[in-house]
C-alpha cells in the first residue's frame, strides 16, 4: 500500500484580505512524481511555503511524515528541510561560486563530509545531470538549459526524500524544457525519492508525472492521473488542460463595460 508523504488537510490561507487557499486537501504519495497545476496566483508556492514551515497557516494542517508542520519546534523543522531537495524557480545559484561548488554547497553547510568524499558525490550527480564537464564554469557561463540541470543537481545534492521543483520548465527550449522533464522522471525512479513538480506547464507535465491535482480559486477542483485529467469532462480541467481560450477562467477581469471607461463616448453621450 502507497504511504503518504505529505498530506494538506482542509488547508486556509490568507494575505491580508485575500484568501489564497480555501480548504485545499491534497495528499502526496512516496515514490511518485506528482504535479500541482494551476493559473498563476492561484496558491501553488504558497502550499510550497507551508510545506516548508515558513507560512503558517489560518486553519488546517500540513503534515509531513504525519508530523504537523506548524507544530514543530526549530529542531524539528530543520530535520525535516534536511530531507527535502528544492529547485528554485529563478534558479538560485550562486554567480560568484562555480558549478562545482554550488552543487557542494549544501553538502558542506550540512554535512562533516570529508572534502574527497564531497568531491566524488558532486560529481555523481553531475554526471547524473550531464554536466561534470561544466564543473569549473561560473553561472554566468551556462545557457539557461545547463543552468537548470546545475539546479536540479544541487537539488538532488543531499540524496533528500522530497524532490520540490518551482517551475522547472519555465522559460526554456523545447530541447532543454524536454531534458529537465526526462532527468525529473529519471532521478525521481533511479534515486527513489518523492517529487513535487509545481508548475502550469501541462504538455511536460502530463509526459512524467504519476498524478496532477488542479487547483483553481484556492482549492482542489480535479484531481488524478495523467490520462483521466486529459478526458475529464469537468469544465476547469478540460480548459487548462486543453489550453481553451473560453470556459471558467475568463480573460478578462470583471470591469465596466468598455463604452462607459471612455471618455470620449461619455462627452458624446451627454452632448
Amino acid at each position: 500500500m502507497s504511504t503518504p508523504l505529505v498530506e494538506f488537510e482542509n488547508l486556509y490561507f490568507s494575505y491580508g484580505s485575500r484568501q489564497v487557499l480555501r480548504g485545499i486537501n491534497l495528499t502526496l504519495t512516496e515514490g511518485k512524481v506528482s504535479a500541482i497545476l494551476g493559473t498563476s496566483g492561484c496558491g501553488k508556492t504558497t502550499l510550497l511555503k507551508l510545506l516548508g514551515g515558513q507560512l503558517r497557516p489560518q486553519r488546517g494542517a500540513v503534515r509531513f511524515r504525519g508530523s504537523v508542520v506548524h507544530e514543530m519546534n526549530g529542531r524539528q523543522l530543520h530535520d525535516m528541510r534536511r530531507e527535502m531537495g528544492m529547485m528554485f524557480q529563478k534558479g538560485g545559484l550562486f554567480s560568484d561560486l562555480t558549478v562545482f561548488d554550488n552543487v557542494a554547497f549544501p553538502l558542506r553547510e550540512h554535512t562533516h563530509l570529508p572534502e574527497l568524499l564531497i568531491r566524488d558525490l558532486v560529481l555523481m550527480k553531475l554526471q547524473a545531470v550531464g554536466l561534470r564537464g561544466a564543473r569549473d564554469l561560473f553561472p554566468a557561463e551556462l545557457s539557461g538549459g545547463m543552468n537548470r540541470r546545475v539546479c536540479l543537481a544541487r537539488a538532488i545534492a543531499m540524496d533528500p526524500t522530497l524532490t520540490i521543483y518551482d517551475e522547472p520548465f519555465a522559460g526554456l527550449d523545447p530541447i532543454s524544457l524536454n531534458a529537465i522533464a526526462k532527468l525529473i522522471r529519471e532521478l525521481n525512479d533511479s534515486i527513489g525519492i518523492t517529487s513535487i513538480v509545481v508548475t502550469y506547464d501541462v504538455s511536460e507535465s502530463l509526459k512524467v508525472v504519476d498524478e496532477i491535482f488542479l487547483l483553481s480559486e484556492g482549492v482542489v477542483v480535479s484531481q488524478g492521473d495523467p490520462a483521466t485529467l486529459s478526458n475529464s469532462t469537468d469544465a476547469y480541467a478540460r480548459q487548462f488542460i486543453h489550453a481553451e481560450p473560453d470556459g471558467p477562467v475568463a480573460f478578462q477581469l470583471p470591469a465596466p463595460s468598455l463604452a462607459s471607461d471612455f471618455h470620449f463616448a461619455q462627452a458624446a453621450r451627454r452632448s
